[in-house]
């Protein structure tokens, strides 16, 4: 946000310097990012004096320039080559002299240098209005009026001003803080408090308002007070379009807005200075004098002032006329049909208090950051809204020539109420850590406009001004008390005091860090998501489960992660967007869930895979990734933990469009698979997405932490394949457990190398698995007749138990 200092002084009278003034706003919680002098005309016409042309000769070597001796005041005249075609002797001319910078009004800066041209010397250069920055034209030399004294400076004639104007880094809650008027009330405070006396706040006068005749009456109707709480207008009639004054333009260039006309100016003037957004109709939009603010079905069109024809979303709050047309979206932008044009004469004024959440939403949709939504979002102050309509309804009689048509229209809370917070001064002394006298509480408290409206020996109950959106409660009020007192106030000890931890290292960072080194050795990438999910990214379903916050910085997120599913596929999104197709991505995080009638948060440990595990080359093809690898990572990293005895069971999740389940009994390890993307219909991703998801919390307690390291088998290895026919229902899980329970500790692995499904051969509801079996023993060579004993064995284990036999 940019604030000017000049600006800041039509409301306060203060001796502070702009770097002291940029210092007490930091301290004040209104951080300066960034200072700059600003000029109403670039460069300030520095090292450019009033010259006067004493004579004109042909340059002997060029017939288009002219040898000229011009006075500037000096004991000598100056000899400067001129190529302008009305140099005349007897001139008073802008000579800008060798050392002045010149900022032209196209192009970039340039030094004026003592040089020869054409073999003759020239000691300066007579200047054009587009050479300077005071207009485009360059047919000649700029001819001052005769009477303008030679050697002045030249922005004693063209009254430069300077300006110092800061740029503000507001944080989201500071709904007070978005105008040049709330700044100065802030600053106001602090001097207060620094310089032991008052300082007042010149607000405007309105008191001269008042309509001029009566022919109009515009009548407002609200479907939703939640959305537009108060909505103010009035119609000015016989506006003369034209540029606005000079005063306002400064205003304006200063802090960035471009002026426009008298009109659009005033209404950013009243932004910037108020932080009430208006926005004016063409009276001639308004049909049937009836302003309805409501929402219209999805999907209608309307074509805003950038001429961009856009289709509305039902959450969209309308300003409509009495035919039901779209003339603005509510805090936003207005439309191309009803603004003010050249030929505008009478007006209808708006002022409103529109939901910040609201008028979030409908900016984000269409990507229109406005300076009003700016302001909107943040929570505007529904007080000001017929102070802001009076003021800019005087601006617009004095600078435009307009007349007041019509009573003021006020629909809504007229007199919104204050909020009242209780303040305990014991508290205030626990928080700040200092206790600061009551006195000066109290004088913070009345600066700042915080009524004090009861009081015993150790409390306060207080009345928050309106325009405090963010303050809420008892820490808010001593944050602001903090604020003007002062943060450097605060003293700070002379000891630095260490508690020395000898107990054992958190062995749950151990073993993240352990998984950590692993992972990115396997080549994935760790992300850092946020705890906030986007809706784009959130399961269709369990709505009743999400946690939300008041979010003031960002509506869009106001929903505590769900689940680790929402934030990898925003990290997929992201990366897919910017052709980052190959992805391996690990995080730690937690989830957030309202569950049996109380808040959970969980750790977790999540895997993600899209795109390729290997990008192949001319001689190898790539390699997508896939469940199976997807299944070796999840598999390592419980291994690595040292984890076993766990079952598998098919997951039955939605968010999945197939997986499994690792779980001892009721507690599940881990889930992985294949995400159902058309569970997640606004995240825009076409790829297979892989992703496992471990329930830290319990896993934790099963680690081992001893490792039992056995060597290995100095005698052979012998293999076993099985081709087996069983029902569809059973699963290599089942099976492999009933093989290694009738092993006897022979069998060291177990895999499954083929699937056959044929039902004439097979009959129906069979399928064949061809497992494959290594046998072992650390103490011997095993016979073949020993191995055909324990297969035999297997057999008839699988055939007792699952009905499984030979093919």
């Amino acid at each position: 946000m940019k604030i000017s200092y000049n600006w800041l002084q039509d409301y306060l009278e203060f001796d502070e310097s702009p770097e002291e003034l940029g210092a007490i706003l930091t301290e004040v919680g209104l951080e300066v990012e960034g200072f700059e002098k600003k000029q109403n005309i670039a460069g300030g016409l520095e090292g450019i004096i009033i010259g006067e042309v004493i004579s004109v000769d042909k340059h002997p070597n060029a017939d288009r320039l002219f040898k000229t001796k011009v006075n500037v005041g000096r004991s000598e005249y100056l000899d400067i080559v001129c190529g302008a075609p009305n140099v005349a002797a007897g001139q008073k001319v802008l000579v800008a002299v060798p050392g002045t910078v010149l900022y032209p009004t196209e192009g970039e800066p340039f030094e004026i240098k003592k040089s020869k041209i054409r073999g003759e010397a020239s000691e300066g250069m007579i200047c054009a209005e587009d050479e300077i920055g005071l207009g485009t034209d360059h047919d000649g030399i700029m001819v001052l009026d005769p009477d303008v004294e030679v050697g002045a400076a030249a922005s004693e004639i063209f009254h430069v001003t300077t300006d110092y104007v800061y740029d503000i880094g507001l944080t989201p809650n500071r709904s007070d803080a978005t105008s040049h008027l709330g700044v100065a009330k802030d600053l106001a405070a602090a001097l207060t408090i620094r310089h032991g006396k008052p300082y007042q706040v010149k607000i405007p006068d309105v008191s001269a308002f008042h309509p001029d005749s009566i022919r109009h009456d515009i009548g407002v109707k609200v479907s939703d007070e939640k959305l537009c709480p108060r909505y103010t207008g009035v119609t000015i009639s016989d506006l003369k379009i034209g540029p606005a004054p000079q005063w306002i333009a400064d205003r304006l260039n200063a802090i960035g807005v471009r002026p426009i006309n008298n009109i659009v100016d005033i209404t950013n003037f009243i932004l910037h200075e108020l932080g009430q957004p208006l926005h004016a109709f063409d009276l001639k939009a308004l049909k049937g004098s009836q302003v309805y603010v409501k929402r219209l079905p999805e999907n209608t069109t309307f074509t805003t002032l950038d001429e961009v024809e856009r289709e509305l979303s039902a959450d969209d709050l309308m300003i409509c006329n009495a035919e039901q047309e779209p003339m603005c979206i509510a805090g936003v932008f207005g439309g191309l049909e009803s603004g003010v044009t050249e030929v505008t004469k009478d007006i209808f004024l708006e002022s409103a208090h529109f939901d910040s959440v609201a008028v979030r939403k409908s900016s984000m949709f269409h990507d229109l950051r406005t300076d009003a939504a700016r302001i909107y979002e943040k929570g505007s102050d529904p007080s000001i809204t017929k102070f802001a309509l009076q003021r800019a309804s005087l601006l617009l009689k004095e600078y435009a020539g307009g007349v007041i048509t019509s009573e003021v229209t006020d629909v809504g809370i007229t007199e919104p109420p204050r909020k009242t917070i209780r303040l305990r001064l014991p508290q205030l002394s626990r928080i700040i850590g200092v206790e600061i006298p009551e006195e000066e509480v109290l004088t913070i408290l009345d600066a700042l406009d915080i009524q004090v409206l009861s009081r015993t020996l150790d409390e306060l109950e207080l009345a928050v001004p309106t325009s405090k959106a963010d303050v809420t409660r008892e820490a808010d009020v001593i944050e602001e008390i903090l604020r003007i007192h002062g943060f450097d106030n605060i003293p700070v000890g002379g000891k630095l005091t260490l508690s020395l931890h000898s107990g054992s290292r958190d062995l749950q960072l151990s073993y993240q860090d352990r998984i950590s080194n692993m992972l990115c050795g396997m080549g994935f990438t760790e992300s850092m998501a946020l705890s906030f999910s986007l809706k784009d990214y959130l399961p269709a379903s369990g709505d009743e489960s999400f946690v939300r916050i008041n979010n003031t910085s960002n509506q869009e997120l106001e929903v505590m992660r769900p689940t680790m599913i929402s934030s990898a596929l925003a990290v997929v999104d992201f990366n897919h967007n910017r052709q980052n197709r190959n992805l391996r991505v690990f995080e730690f995080g937690r989830t957030y869930r309202w569950e049996d009638g109380t808040y959970r948060e969980k750790q977790h440990l999540a895997l993600v895979l899209s795109g390729d595990e290997w990008e192949g080359n001319w001689i190898q093809p790539n390699l997508p990734s896939g469940f199976y690898y997807l299944k070796s990572v999840v598999e390592e990293v419980l291994s690595s933990l040292n984890i076993e005895g766990y079952q598998q069971t098919v997951l039955d999740d939605d968010e999945y469009e197939y997986g499994i389940v690792l779980h001892r009994g009721p507690i599940h390890l881990v889930r992985y698979g294949v995400v159902d993307l058309e569970h997640f219909p606004e995240a825009d991703l076409r790829s297979p997405v892989y992703f496992a998801d471990f329930e830290w919390d319990a896993i934790l307690p099963m680690i081992r932490p001893q490792v039992t390291i056995r060597p290995v088998s100095r005698y052979p290895v012998v293999e076993r394949d099985l081709a087996l026919i069983i029902s569809e229902d059973i699963t290599f899980s089942e099976i492999s457990k009933e093989v290694e329970r009738q092993g006897k500790g022979l069998i060291k692995n177990i895999s499954l190398f083929d699937v056959y499904e044929n039902e004439e051969q097979l009959g129906e509801g069979k399928r064949s698995y061809g497992i494959k079996m290594l046998f072992s023993d650390t103490r011997k060579t095993l016979s073949d007749k020993e191995v055909d004993v324990v297969v035999e064995k297997i057999l008839k284990g699988l055939s007792d138990k699952y009905g499984i036999y030979l093919r």
